[in-house]
C-alpha cells in the first residue's frame, strides 16, 4: 500500500469529489481514480459511493478516514516544516466578505503586508470560500458561517450585530405609536431592501425580535451590503445591516435605527484554516494577528 494512496484518499474525502482532488493534488482525474481503485483492491473494501453530485465515503470509508486523518496531517505539516520551500515562498490565499474585507481584514493586515507578507484576497459568499478552502484554492477565510464536516479548522473571531434602519426621512413617515401597536404590519407596507432572494440577514432579524418570518418580496435585491446601505441611505426603503459597516452613516444621522430591541440580534464571524495547515509560520501569524485583532472590530 502506498502513501500517496492514502493522501489521495482523504483529498478525495475532503473534496467529496474525484475531479476537485484532482485539481488539488496536481494529478489527472484518471490517476485519483486508479489510486482509489487501488487502495480499494488492497483493503477488499468500496470506499466511496460514486453519484453524479461527487463521491461520498462508504461506512468503511468513513471509519479509515477517521482512523488515519489526523496522522496524514502531522506527515503533511512534518513535510511542509522541513522541504515545502515553495509553499513558504508563495502568496497565501485569503478569502471572506467583500464587505467585511473592505471595512475591517484590509485595515487590519496592512502592517503585515508592508512587513513583507504577499496575500492573494477573494471575495465571495462564505459557503463558496469554505469549500475553496477545503479543495486546496485557499489557505484561510473569514466565514459568516460557522464551517461544518471534517478537516476544517475554525476560530470564533468576533459578533457582528444587526440593525433595522432606514433613513430619517423614511422613518419619519412612520409613527412611533404605530411601531409599537402593529409592527409587522408597517413595517410590511416599507419597501426591503435585500442582500439576497433568501433574506438571510433580514431573516435572523425577523426571527429574533418578532418571531416571524420576514416580509417578501423584497423591493431590490443587490449583492452587496454597500450597495445596500446606499439605497436605504437615499430612502428607497429599508434594511437590517451590520452595525459596524454603517458606523459613519449611524452617527452622521444619515441612517436611524427603527426598532431598539432590547437584545440586538448578532452572527458570529469565524476564522477557518484547513486542519494541520497552522504549523506554516506566515499562516500562523496572520492567523493569530487577525484573531486577536478582531476583537475591535465591531
Amino acid at each position: 500500500m502506498q502513501l500517496g494512496w492514502l493522501q489521495t484518499f482523504i483529498t478525495v474525502c475532503h473534496t467529496g469529489s474525484f475531479t476537485k482532488a484532482a485539481r488539488q493534488l496536481g494529478l489527472t482525474q484518471p490517476a485519483v481514480t486508479q489510486q482509489i481503485r487501488s487502495l480499494e483492491s488492497e483493503l477488499g473494501k468500496p470506499l466511496f459511493h460514486r453519484t453524479p453530485q461527487g463521491a461520498t465515503p462508504t461506512a468503511e470509508g468513513k471509519a479509515l478516514a477517521y482512523e488515519i486523518e489526523a496522522s496524514m496531517a502531522e506527515i503533511n505539516a512534518a513535510v511542509s516544516r522541513h522541504f515545502a520551500d515553495t509553499t513558504e515562498n508563495r502568496p497565501i490565499r485569503l478569502g471572506g466578505p467583500a464587505e467585511l474585507v473592505t471595512a475591517r481584514v484590509m485595515a487590519s493586515i496592512s502592517q503585515l503586508i508592508a512587513a513583507g507578507l504577499d496575500v492573494r484576497i477573494s471575495l465571495g459568499e462564505a459557503s463558496n470560500l469554505l469549500e475553496d478552502l477545503r479543495s486546496g484554492h485557499l489557505d484561510i477565510v473569514v466565514s459568516t458561517i460557522q464551517p461544518q464536516g471534517r478537516g476544517v479548522d475554525f476560530t470564533p473571531l468576533t459578533d457582528e450585530e444587526f440593525a433595522l434602519l432606514a433613513s430619517p426621512r423614511i422613518a419619519a413617515g412612520v409613527p412611533a405609536d404605530a411601531l409599537d401597536c402593529e409592527k409587522l404590519k408597517v413595517l410590511a407596507k416599507l419597501p426591503m431592501i435585500a442582500y439576497a432572494e433568501t433574506l438571510p440577514i433580514i431573516r435572523r432579524y425577523w426571527r429574533t425580535v418578532f418571531d416571524a418570518p420576514p416580509p417578501s418580496p423584497p423591493a431590490v435585491v443587490v449583492p452587496d451590503l454597500r450597495a445596500v446601505i446606499a439605497a436605504v441611505t437615499s430612502s428607497a426603503g429599508i434594511s437590517v445591516l451590520p452595525t459596524y459597516l454603517c458606523a459613519a452613516e449611524l452617527a452622521s444621522g444619515a441612517l436611524v435605527p427603527l426598532m431598539e430591541p432590547e437584545i440586538p440580534p448578532i452572527n458570529t464571524l469565524y476564522l477557518a484554516t484547513r486542519s494541520g495547515t497552522l504549523c506554516e509560520p506566515r499562516l500562523a501569524r496572520l492567523h493569530e494577528h487577525l484573531v486577536r485583532d478582531a476583537r475591535g472590530w465591531t
